[in-house]
């Protein structure tokens, strides 16, 4: 009996001991926490603007901004195709892309005129507009090519010193501009000198003395040309 006794003693004391270690763990855990999880937050992206397109050669031809000179040289060089290569893209912040239009020779595809039209969107563009847009940029020194960069415009200019061919340039200058208070104003420029000795075609030839058109006239040359 005495036996018994204590072995359920000892029972009871085991049960005890167990059930007090239970309750301290689950103390110490302590319950399970929910949170909510924080969302990273998202900038609204900036709206894609609407492409349209428009006929290159007829916005030329009808642009009184354009030299009459190029205007006389734009002829297809085969067949009905014309010598322009038309980019769109940002660079005014419209809502409608922004057209960049280059004017090539058929032989050599010599750039001799360069040209941004912006779409209208105020009144005072209706009188100067065609097929809805505004020449807001012009650049007819040849050779001249200018191009969409992230958002900026870039106009590259080779540079010649006597002597030089025509395909072999001495250099170049690359003039970045930006749209600023409604035109174009230059970021900033850099020179490339190309080594004489070397035998291989350099790029095609670019660039220019650009002028900017921001309001519309026509007049009034680019910072920094």
């Amino acid at each position: 009996m005495v036996c018994a006794a204590v072995v359920s003693l000892l029972l009871l004391v085991a049960a005890l001991m167990a059930c007090t270690a239970t309750s301290t763990g689950t103390r110490d855990e302590g319950p399970a926490r929910s949170e909510p999880v924080a969302s990273s937050p998202t900038g609204a992206a900036s709206p894609t603007p609407r492409v349209r397109r428009a006929d290159a050669v007829e916005l030329l031809k009808a642009d009184p901004e354009v030299d009459p000179g190029v205007k006389r040289d734009l002829k297809p060089c085969v067949g009905d195709e014309y010598p322009v290569d038309v980019s769109y893209g940002d660079l005014t912040g419209a809502k409608v892309s922004d057209i960049v239009v280059n004017v090539l020779t058929c032989g050599d595809a010599v750039g001799v005129g360069a040209y941004v039209y912006r779409a209208a969107s105020q009144e005072k563009d209706a009188g100067q507009a065609t097929q809805g847009y505004v020449n807001v940029f012009r650049n007819e020194t040849p050779p001249v090519y200018a191009e969409i960069d992230r958002g900026d415009l870039v106009v590259t200019r080779q540079m010649y010193d006597k002597g030089d061919a025509v395909a072999y340039p001495s250099g170049e200058e690359v003039v970045t501009y930006h749209w600023k208070d409604g035109t174009f104003a230059e970021l900033y420029r850099m020179h490339n000198d190309y080594s004489n000795t070397v035998t291989s075609e350099p790029p095609q030839a670019l660039g220019g003395n650009p002028a900017a058109v921001g309001d519309g006239t026509g007049s009034g040359a680019a910072p920094g040309a």
